[in-house]
């Protein structure tokens, strides 16, 4: 399970290094798309496979269906982690974040976020003054 939030700096060539915690669950090749909330998305093959499948099974009959997908797959690069755990990082995907010199690296369960450091701060405010209204939510519907 990928979990915890570490900070990292992307560096001259943009390259940022994977969490050594990260490392071993991720593998030597993954996948980063662009994310929701202004982030990058990092999955491992196995669960790019997965999330793969399960677009591809949606109606391209629907508009909403072929946006996302044009979104999620037109922005997916496959990407080698090097021998010292840095992922390269695309330059388009860099500006659709708005990635800055620091990042923040943040685990969520079955992938990772990239966050511009400051955005990802600004972002965990809101949310941490919203928990409990959202634990509310989530426990009306049988999550928690």
């Amino acid at each position: 399970m990928l979990i915890g939030e570490y900070k990292h700096t992307l560096d001259d060539k943009k390259r940022i290094s994977l969490p050594a915690k990260f490392r071993k669950e991720m593998g030597k090749k993954i996948v980063i798309t662009p994310g929701l909330d202004n982030c990058l998305f990092v999955f491992t093959m196995g669960q790019w496979n997965k999330i793969s499948e399960k677009l591809s099974q949606s109606s391209m009959l629907k508009a909403d269906s072929r946006s996302f997908n044009r979104f999620m797959f037109g922005g997916a690069v496959e990407v080698e982690i090097d021998s010292i755990g840095r992922m390269l990082i695309p330059d388009f995907l860099i500006e659709r974040a708005g990635l800055k010199s620091r990042v923040a690296v943040i685990g969520v369960e079955d992938r990772v976020e990239i966050w511009n450091e400051e955005g990802w701060m600004n972002y965990k405010k809101v949310v941490e003054k919203e928990a409990d209204a959202l634990a509310e939510k989530l426990g009306q519907v049988g999550v928690l």
